[in-house]
């Protein structure tokens, strides 16, 4: 079963040991644990760490993406620049790809994009041809991207008719760590601080960068009102000042003063301890849950057959507990009522009370932006509407999308009860059911608001109205014996004309109102249409995930009592000759599984120092 590794020697290179795990796992012809494993030692030798660029419109991600990579790749402008997100990783020479997908279904393509027609590429490019835009796939020779960054640009949150915070939530959960973005012109608004806290929720790894230090001499005091209110707010998240500009300047000019005032070696320094160093953690625990459940497994067998072989008659007790234990995995994996029936159950009852909750949410925004209208002129103020609409409307998204993702939690957590006889069980990344790049949900725009009538129109109105008041008194006062025109007939003309104007005001305004409620309702049933079937998609992704995960748990707990039982079986009879010898192999096997336990143990201990690679050399 190859060579045992030493417990006391954490150095060695840890595919070595997967190696090692594999090929004792495929002896025992366990194949189920070889492709667990093999997935494992395919993140070993693949470890890209994703980190994602958000934030509110005009922060400057663009331009502090160019700068952290030192390359001018992304557009940067005075106006919204970023129109669909923008993955950028490792390549052998510059290559861009725009990835579709069909709304009617049929599957991805990709595009091939040259790298100059980037900035003009948004949501309706003619290149799409009618498709929905996914995202863009950058590839650069890169000495950051070369380490395992994978970079993703992703447009502004907020704003009308801009990207909602629910597009950009929705990459988040499949990030190893996200920049929160907000320049240093003004302290953290409400919005920023609600979508800190939901990207908090969603990923442990966050800092918030203060950007354009160096426009704004004011900015430390900015950066102290900040930390005030990330400390009201419950937020333990770092603040980083940076300035992308100093940061081009020092690279081009080779200034190590200039490269510390902007701030990018607190972040390179932010990168390798809280990014590259968690994920290498992240990743040795996780792996070395998997070498541990893969030695018990392992040792399940082999102790077994070993017991039996020693003592037959210890090893016919032990035959008589496997077989309990078989006829109980087996009820387990042949009906599965009790672990399937709860989570069929808390998964419809999980869709009914997300559903119910979005629908909820948005209907007392409705409300509240109707309550609004009627004390107010649309007309006027049509545009702190839309603002506070699309604002209050991405904060209830958001929340709901985190609702979800504790009651999911929850649920996976209820599920994994059924499975106390086969020891602890981890549980399933639910995190990955949320992750949605194809969301469209802050596509939804409000409509425009018809604008009042201009002067003219208001000054005819009025005419009109008195023209009829002058006709009327004036005709009635020539029995007096006075002119048509006359002070009384103008006098009523004023009155009647004043009242004329004041009706056509008033009707002018509630059919403005009408028309803003309608406007409001459109947009609102817009986004919960569309909220909706992301939603509906999410929870069948997270079914997916608990069920095939716990499905996974039966299984191998079945396979492997049902090895030992076999293997307990044999032992019992094997002739005597051949029990020395075979006695001789199965220490020697439960030696190399104890070793592999121990050296899993080890593997979860804290890492003396991070890892420093090529974030160390572009740094300065």
């Amino acid at each position: 079963m190859g060579t045992p590794v030493s417990a006391s020697a954490p150095a060695v290179p840890l595919l070595s040991v997967l190696g090692e795990t594999i090929a004792a796992a495929r002896a025992a012809g366990r194949t189920d644990l070889v492709g667990r494993l093999e997935t494992a030692a395919d993140r070993v030798r693949d470890p890209r760490r994703r980190i994602v660029i958000a934030g509110q419109l005009g922060q400057g991600k663009s331009r502090f993406v160019n700068a952290l990579l030192n390359v001018d790749i992304c557009p940067v402008g005075d106006d919204a620049t970023t129109a669909v997100p923008a993955t950028l990783a490792n390549g052998e020479q510059a290559h861009a790809e725009l990835l579709l997908t069909d709304p009617y279904g049929g599957g991805e393509t990709r595009i091939p994009v040259p790298i100059e027609q980037l900035p003009a590429i948004d949501a309706r490019t003619p290149l799409a041809e009618g498709r929905r835009v996914l995202r863009v796939e950058i590839q650069l020779p890169n000495p950051l991207l070369a380490d395992g960054i994978v970079l993703v640009d992703t447009p502004g949150v907020g704003g009308h008719g801009n990207a909602g915070a629910t597009t950009v939530l929705g990459i988040v959960p499949a990030a190893d760590a996200v920049f929160v973005l907000s320049d240093a012109s003004t302290e953290l608004t409400e919005p920023e601080l609600v979508f800190l806290r939901q990207v908090r929720e969603l990923c442990p790894t966050v800092a918030l960068l203060l950007t354009k230090t160096d426009l704004y001499p004011h900015w430390r005091q900015v950066h102290e009102a900040n930390v005030g209110h990330l400390h009201r707010a419950g937020l333990d998240v770092p603040i980083i000042p940076v300035s992308a500009l100093l940061r081009e300047h020092a690279m081009r000019l080779q200034d190590a003063q200039l490269g510390s005032e902007s701030g990018f070696g607190v972040l390179y320094q932010f990168l390798r301890e809280q990014v590259v160093a968690r994920d290498q953690a992240a990743t040795r625990a996780a792996v070395a849950r998997d070498i541990q459940s893969v030695a018990e497994h392992l040792a399940l067998a082999l102790g077994s057959e070993l017991v039996a072989l020693r003592d037959p008659n210890q090893g016919a007790a032990a035959i008589r507990e496997l077989q309990a234990a078989k006829t109980a995995a087996e009820e387990l994996h042949r009906r599965t009522a009790a672990w399937q029936q709860t989570l069929a159950d808390g998964i419809t009852d999980l869709a009914s009370d997300v559903d119910h909750d979005l629908r909820d949410r948005l209907r007392g925004l409705t409300r509240t932006g109707e309550e609004w209208i009627d004390d107010h002129d649309p007309g006027r103020h049509w545009d702190a509407i839309s603002e506070w609409l699309t604002g209050t409307v991405d904060s209830a998204l958001g929340d709901n999308l985190l609702w979800t993702h504790k009651r999911a939690v929850h649920l996976a957590e209820q599920v994994a009860e059924h499975f106390t006889h086969v020891g602890a069980v981890d549980l399933p990344d639910v995190k990955g059911g949320l992750n949605a790049e194809d969301s469209q949900t802050g596509t939804a725009t409000l409509a425009d608001l018809e604008p009042d009538i201009g002067f003219a129109s208001k000054l005819l109105v009025g005419m009109r109205g008195s023209y009829g008041g002058v006709l009327m008194v004036g005709l009635a006062s020539t029995f007096a014996g006075l002119a048509m025109i006359n002070p009384i007939s103008i006098g009523a003309g004023v009155i009647v004309g004043g009242k004329a104007f004041r009706d056509d005001k008033q009707a002018r305004l509630a059919r403005r109102r009408a028309e803003a409620k309608n406007a409001v309702r459109r947009f609102v049933d817009d986004i919960a249409f569309q909220a909706g079937k992301e939603s509906k998609d999410r929870l069948h992704r997270i079914h997916r995930a608990l069920r095939d995960h716990y499905s996974g748990v039966a299984e191998r707990s079945l396979r492997s009592i049902e090895d030992s039982l076999r293997a307990a079986q044999e032992a019992a009879n094997m002739e005597t000759a051949r029990r020395t010898e075979r006695c001789a192999v199965l220490e020697r096997q439960l030696r190399f599984v104890a070793e592999l336990r121990r050296y899993a143990d080890t593997m979860q201990q804290p890492i003396a120092a991070p890892v420093r690679g090529a974030l160390g050399t572009v740094s300065g």
